[in-house]
């Protein structure tokens, strides 16, 4: 059975670019950094950077959703920082909100706050 998110990998073909991005938009430096793999901890949460995407192609992805305060403030910060809107914020009951962003380099970001 699953216990808890542990990873979460993005893939990236510029690794470098990749890197500033998310050092940028997190404001956390890599632990890891290879030319194969670029790991963030995020509040214990392994956030991963994968130069290798021969295996992803366009809708061959989850989204993966990660806990923010202030939905609509996280949402813009990312849009500044060079991100799309994939799904608008929206409440989706229970006071909770979700919604859904694609960093530069085609990766789905989930993001959630509430409950």
């Amino acid at each position: 059975m699953f216990n808890k998110l542990r990873t979460v990998i993005y893939h990236a073909k510029n690794l470098e670019e990749a890197k500033h991005w998310y050092t940028q938009i997190t404001g956390i430096a890599p632990y890891f950094d290879e030319p194969f793999y670029v790991g963030f901890d995020i509040n214990g949460y392994e956030l991963g950077l994968d130069p290798d995407a021969t295996s992803i192609t366009p809708g061959n992805q989850s989204v993966a959703y990660w806990a923010v305060t202030d939905i609509a403030a996280r949402v813009q910060q990312l849009l500044q920082a060079g991100a799309s809107i994939i799904k608008e914020v929206q409440d989706v009951g229970g006071g909770i909100k979700t919604a859904v962003v694609a960093d530069p380099f085609g990766n789905a970001i989930g993001l959630i706050e509430g409950a």
